[in-house]
C-alpha cells in the first residue's frame, strides 16, 4: 500500500461544461517519480496545474505530506515553494542574466537572503552543466540549455514535489537528451516527481510508476514494465498501439 505524499482524493476540475479531471484518485509516495501518460486532452496538464494550484478544483481536495493545499484559503505563495513546477516553455526572463533569473524568486519569496541564493543558484548551475552561463542571458543559451536553467530555478525554492509538464516537447531532438540526462539524475537523488512525457522509452526507464489517463480519470496504472509489456484496457493498448506508429516508443 503506497503511503502517500502527494494525494489527490476524488479530484474535479471542470472548464464549463467540460469535465477534465473526473473524480481523480492517485497517491504519490515520497521519493516516487510518476509519469502520467495518455492522448492530448486527457487531462495529464491539468492535473499537475491542480497540484500546483494554478488551476482551481471544483471537488475533492489535494493534500502534500497531510497538508490540504486546494480550496478555499490555501496560501499560494506558501504552496509554490513546496511545489515546483517546469513547463515546456522555459518562462525565462529575457532581460535578466541566468543567475538572476534563478536568484529572483528565492530573495522575492524570503527562501534566501541575495548572497545566498547567488552561492546556492552557481552550485545548482555548476551541477546541471551551466557555470559559465552565469552572465549569459537566455537568447544566448540553446533551447535544452535554457530548459536546465528552467529546471535550476525551480529547485532553488528547495520543493517537496517538483512537477516536470512536457519538459522536452519545445526541443529539437539533439537537445533532449541533456535534459533528461539532468531529471535521471534528480530522481537519482530522491526528488520526488511528477511529470508528463512523451518520451516513453525515458519513462519506462525512470519511472516508479506509470498511469495512463483517459478522459480526466486514471484508467490504469501500475510498474512501467506492465504499462507497457501487459496492458490492461482496450483503451491504454490503442495508446500504444499509436505511440509505436509514430515511432515514439
Amino acid at each position: 500500500m503506497t503511503t502517500a505524499f502527494v494525494e489527490l482524493d476524488r479530484v474535479t476540475k471542470k472548464y464549463g461544461e467540460n469535465t477534465v479531471l473526473d473524480q481523480v484518485d492517485l497517491a504519490v509516495a515520497r521519493h516516487e517519480v510518476v509519469t502520467l501518460i495518455g492522448a492530448s486532452g486527457s487531462g495529464k496538464s491539468t492535473l499537475l496545474r491542480c497540484v500546483n494550484g494554478l488551476e482551481a478544483v471544483q471537488g475533492g481536495r489535494i493534500s502534500l505530506n497531510g497538508d490540504v493545499i486546494s480550496g478555499e484559503g490555501v496560501d499560494l505563495v506558501r504552496l509554490r515553494r513546496r511545489v515546483g513546477i517546469v513547463f515546456q516553455s522555459y518562462n525565462l526572463f529575457p532581460h535578466m542574466t541566468v543567475l538572476r533569473n534563478c536568484t529572483l524568486t528565492p530573495v522575492r519569496a524570503g527562501v534566501a537572503t541575495k548572497a545566498q541564493a547567488e552561492a546556492d543558484a552557481r552550485v545548482m548551475l555548476e551541477r546541471v552543466g551551466l557555470k559559465d552561463k552565469a552572465d549569459a542571458y537566455p537568447d544566448q543559451l540553446s533551447g535544452g540549455q535554457q530548459q536546465r536553467v528552467a529546471i535550476a530555478r525551480a529547485m532553488l525554492m528547495r520543493p517537496e514535489v517538483l512537477l516536470l509538464d512536457e519538459i522536452t516537447s519545445a526541443l529539437d531532438p539533439e537537445l533532449v537528451i541533456e535534459v533528461l540526462n539532468l531529471v535521471r539524475e534528480l530522481a537519482a537523488d530522491g526528488i520526488t516527481m511528477m511529470m508528463t512525457t512523451h518520451e516513453m522509452p525515458f519513462a519506462r526507464e525512470i519511472s516508479s510508476r506509470i498511469c495512463f489517463l483517459h478522459r480526466g480519470t486514471v484508467l490504469e496504472q501500475g510498474p512501467p514494465e506492465q504499462i507497457f509489456d501487459s496492458p490492461g484496457t482496450p483503451e491504454l493498448k490503442a495508446f500504444l498501439r499509436r505511440i509505436h506508429e509514430a515511432g515514439r516508443d
